[in-house]
């Protein structure tokens, strides 16, 4: 059975970068608003710019090695063999810029898009390998700072607010086995919408193991980025929403956007990004979820 606290442990006594961002997690600012009918965070996290300021298109990804391949990673990073665990193909890594206390990237071996067809049963697999955590995946214009190369990510289950809440207006819960959840997920899959240039309807998704009993969540997306994303005029906020914040912990980089974002604020950024509350429940209905 992996023991991630171990290897996080083992990772940071060898590699001072990584070990300086985690230890800079005791000072982060963090306040409490209320959006969506649940408690949300809000967190300044300065750090965690390399990822809200990732430049993900085209040409941008073609210009840059690729960082979670294993010839380009640092060599401090440490890695594990998740086909030790009946998992084939995935390594785990800790993410040397961390928001959760216990932070970790599960790539691909091979350097292939991040698309998650095919894959809802490794991400089921690697939730079960890891009960006291949430595995969440970032479509490639949801949030993934990657999307070039497929990846998951992995955080301590009890950070999130939705994981605690159990379920969201904006999105769609998903219980029972692995194969019943794995078929739900594949239905509705096929019912989002795919935009034009897309390969994939863009999604959220989170994953969670609790005494055995597997739970998914799902947060379809219309939208990559709010009309408000960027950082020239004093009107614009450097706000990338992933999976993170839709669990209900919002990371800000600047000191000036966790100042102004409140829960109003939050409620509207996830109206623009995400499904009608109409929607979803015509889903849920459809899907019998």
């Amino acid at each position: 059975m992996i023991d991630p606290a171990k290897f996080l442990e083992e990772q940071l006594a060898v590699w001072p970068m990584a070990a300086g961002n985690f230890a800079a997690l005791a000072n982060v600012r963090v306040k409490e608003v209320q959006a969506c009918r649940m408690p949300m965070k809000v967190q300044f996290n300065p750090a965690r710019i390399v990822s809200s300021g990732a430049k993900v298109d085209a040409a941008s990804l073609k210009a840059r090695p690729c960082f979670l391949c294993e010839a380009n990673r640092p060599a401090e990073q440490m890695q594990i063999d998740l086909a030790a665990e009946g998992i084939p193909g995935y390594w785990l890594l800790v993410n040397p810029f961390p928001i959760f206390p216990r932070h970790f990237t599960i790539p691909a071996k091979e350097h292939t898009p991040q698309r998650i067809a095919g894959r809802i049963a490794d991400m089921i697999a690697i939730a079960r390998a890891m009960p006291d955590y949430t595995i969440f995946y970032n479509g490639p214009r949801c949030g993934a700072s990657a999307p070039d190369h497929m990846h998951f990510q992995a955080g301590n289950s009890d950070f999130l607010p939705l994981v605690q809440a159990g379920h969201a207006p904006y999105a769609l819960t998903i219980k029972g086995s692995a194969d019943e959840i794995e078929d739900k997920f594949i239905r509705l899959y096929a019912a989002l919408p795919i935009a034009d240039g897309d390969e994939e309807p863009m999604l959220n998704i989170l994953c969670t193991c609790h005494y055995g009993r597997v739970t998914m969540t799902v947060v379809p997306r219309k939208k990559h980025r709010p009309a408000c994303y960027g950082n020239e005029t004093p009107e614009q906020m450097l706000l990338s929403p992933a999976s993170v914040d839709m669990g209900g912990a919002f990371i800000t980089p600047l000191e000036k956007d966790f100042e102004r974002l409140d829960g109003p604020m939050i409620e509207n950024v996830i109206d623009e990004l995400c499904l009608s509350r109409a929607e979803i429940r015509d889903l849920r209905k459809h899907l019998n979820l």
